[in-house]
């Protein structure tokens, strides 16, 4: 850690110190209770936890599924009730200081309010939000073929996957790429480097995860300069305490590509200390297309994870470790004789705390250190002399922190402080090495506040971040210091409708790689000549968001436009390296514009029967010589049915999407397409043990068609039909 971070270290443990002394005790009001219940069944939920998101306080349910919470002032309150992969549901209650009862019908059903920490660092309805937000549960994730996060995610509002193959796949959000979309777990860096790596994978176990968080959109001010684009962080719940024994177990089967796997999980608690343990596996062989069959698009996963904690009242202690193991193969021409693949492996060490109830100035605060130990070989099979060579091999060290610290309410002012860092040693050996050997270190300090009025509500904050780089070898050293900072306002205009109005300032440090590579890299298909005088990026954006959410109707549609300037790409030189065989790049800067809208909708039309839709658009290029950005995803939209009657449910969806005739250098246009989904899940509980049983058909009528965002679409189409059969367990 830095020295301004551990002086920073120092006076928060100081202020903290001071804000126990002054601590007063809180005036008796009445209390909040009332029973959960889990659906279809209508057996009591144990271990529900439920919270009061104004007053950060949460309780759990006893064996009958019955909470209280004492002492509750007068208010108007936001009350999550949630269960492990199940999806939460929200209500609201107003209380004048007597005592009040509400009761939560916990159920599978996938047309529910959705609720988001990653976003504010604080649990908080969607409808809540500043920002375009949204979450995917863990039963939307077993259904899909998440072989990888992208693969998993493509199909949500504003998401689209570029990939290098099925084994790679990583989201875009809104034309963001790169090294300007942060994916996380638990709010923590995974210590890959797919972001600049297409034909890499990111080291995250999906079926393993509660849900999936994605803040659309710049989030810098609580993540940093990565997150320039958006943020992508999968959610576990190894950090909340669950007496008994709690777990899942998956498994699932697909056609196309001959995938199966499994995955399980448990929970137990015992006198405030918890064990858990998770491990998945899975396999997927060459896919199919109506073009034939994709040679060399295989892959494997694994891995393994688990830790303990300890949950006394005033806070908690949590430890764990965690292993990932991939390989996949790089899709190829059916002719070609030298077949590539790429072994991933991954280590992380990891230790969590928090703090409750402080009744200081200091409310509360939580602590995260993660390191991360992440190595990948690229090897070359020649099946004409049966001789496997090892081409490269690349390793990435990574240490990341982060503090945040929830401060007293002041009236309706209410608010998160904190800093973070990581470091990275980044390794290459080989002769696809471009880079050099080179240590990063990165230190923020951020507040965000918030001011909740009846019928508006205020966010602004702000972020000052360091960046900086020491290569090894004749190269220049660089440091990036720079500010991000926003504001929000959301009005309250009819029952259950709102707008929000909100505008980011951003800043992003070049990548590693944009500054130092120089040599082939076949993950983008490109030889790179770095600039290491690069300036950092400086964004400005506004998003204007209008959201109406009622038992009946949820419908949200966002606008957004975005600038930044010293814009990095990568300027073709019309040149071609000899040794490779790929087109010479340099990266430049530039004024680049984005604009586009997303669209959702639910509509209820009977009592078992809801229509849902989806549109999203993005228009993206660089203003001064006015010619579109590369792999920006073409207009897309979808039409779906849910029907549910009792444990049945079936959903068909029709998605649409457009031609993209709008080329950067070197890129080619893709057609526009359709297709048809239909996911089906049956659901049934028994005592305390619920079963989902799920069937999904995608791309039922067989269409040839390509991923505009694939860098290698030309010779790999995407997947022709398939058929999952999946299988939940949750106790």
């Amino acid at each position: 850690m830095s020295r301004i971070g551990l002086n920073l270290v120092i006076i928060l443990t100081v202020l903290n110190s001071f804000s126990l002394a002054l601590a007063q005790g809180t005036v008796a009001s009445g209390a909040i209770s009332g029973t959960v219940t889990l659906q279809p069944a209508g057996s009591a939920a144990r271990s529900a936890l439920i919270t009061i998101v104004e007053l950060k306080q949460s309780v759990l349910t006893d064996a009958k599924g019955a909470f209280v919470f004492e002492s509750i002032p007068p208010g108007k309150y936001q009350i999550i009730a949630h269960l492990d992969r199940v999806p939460d549901v929200i209500k609201t209650i107003t209380t004048n200081g007597a005592n009040q009862t509400i009761d939560f019908e916990i159920t599978l059903a996938p047309v529910s309010e959705q609720v988001i920490v990653t976003a504010s660092g604080s649990a908080e309805a969607l409808a809540s939000s500043y920002q375009a937000v949204s979450s995917v549960s863990a039963l939307e994730l077993l259904q899909k073929n998440a072989i990888s996060i992208g693969e998993a995610l493509e199909s949500q509002t504003g998401i689209a996957k570029r990939s290098f193959g099925p084994g790679s796949g990583r989201p875009v959000i809104r034309g963001f790429d790169g090294d300007r979309v942060l994916v996380l777990q638990d709010g923590l860096r995974l210590g890959g480097i797919a972001s600049q790596s297409a034909d890499e994978v990111e080291p995250i176990d999906v079926l393993s995860l509660d849900h999936v968080e994605i803040v659309k959109g710049p989030a810098t001010l609580l993540y940093g300069s990565n997150a320039i684009g958006g943020v992508v962080n999968g959610i576990s719940t190894n950090d909340v305490y669950q007496p008994g024994l709690s777990g899942y177990l998956t498994a699932f089967g697909s056609t196309n590509n001959q995938q199966i796997g499994s995955g399980a999980g448990f929970k137990f608690g015992r006198r405030n200390f918890l064990v858990f343990g998770n491990a998945g596996t899975q396999k997927a062989g060459d896919y199919h297309t109506p073009a034939g069959t994709i040679l060399n698009s295989y892959a494997r996963a694994g891995n393994v994870s688990g830790g303990a904690g300890w949950f006394p009242r005033s806070g908690w202690l949590a430890f764990s470790y965690s292993y990932d193991r991939r390989r996949h193969g790089i899709p190829v021409e059916p002719d070609e004789v030298d077949l590539e693949y790429l072994k991933e492996r991954r280590h992380s060490f990891e230790v969590k705390s928090g703090l409750r109830k402080l009744g200081g100035f200091l409310d509360g605060g939580d602590f995260a250190v993660r390191y991360n130990d992440y190595k990948v070989r690229e090897f070359e099979f020649e099946s004409d002399e049966n001789v496997t060579e090892l081409d490269s091999l690349a390793t990435n060290r990574n240490l990341n922190y982060r503090a945040n610290f929830n401060h007293r309410p002041f009236g309706k002012l209410s608010g998160t402080f904190g800093f973070a860092g990581f470091t990275r040693d980044f390794l290459s050996v080989g002769e696809e090495a471009p880079a050099p050997h080179t240590k990063q270190n990165s230190f923020a300090a951020y507040a965000l506040e918030r001011v909740d009025l009846e019928r508006v509500g205020f966010q602004f904050g702000g972020r000052i971040e360091q960046n900086g780089y020491k290569p090894e070898g004749n190269f220049r050293q660089r440091n990036f210091v720079g500010f991000s900072g926003g504001a929000g306002a959301r009005f309250r205009l009819w029952s259950g409708g709102s707008l929000v109005a909100n505008y980011q300032h951003s800043f992003r440090a070049p990548a590693l790689e944009e500054l130092y590579n120089n040599g082939p890299h076949p993950g983008i298909r490109t030889f790179d000549i770095g600039n290491q005088n690069l300036n950092a990026e400086q964004g400005d954006g506004i998003d204007l968001t209008l959201r109406h959410n009622t038992r009946r109707l949820r419908l949200e549609t966002s606008g957004y436009f975005y600038i930044i300037r010293n814009f990095v790409f990568t300027a073709f030189t019309g040149q071609t390296d000899k040794a490779s065989e790929l087109p010479i790049i340099r990266y430049e800067q530039g004024t680049s514009h984005f604009a586009g809208t997303e669209s959702s909708i639910e509509a209820r039309l009977i009592l078992s029967l809801w229509i849902n839709g989806k549109v999203d658009y993005v228009r993206a290029e660089l203003t001064e010589i006015k010619k579109p950005l590369p792999r920006i995803p073409p207009l897309r939209a979808s039409l779906g049915l849910d029907w549910r009657y009792k444990a049945f449910n079936v959903r068909p969806e029709l998605a649409f999407v457009n031609k993209q005739n709008r080329l950067f250098d070197n890129e080619t246009s893709t057609a526009g397409y359709g297709i048809i989904n239909v996911n089906g899940s049956y659901t049934f509980v028994t005592h305390r043990v619920a079963h989902i049983i799920s069937l999904s058909g995608s791309n039922l009528t067989d269409k040839l068609y390509r991923n505009h965002l694939s860098f290698i679409k030309a010779i790999a189409p995407e997947m022709g039909r398939s058929v999952r059969l999946s299988y939940m367990l949750r106790f």
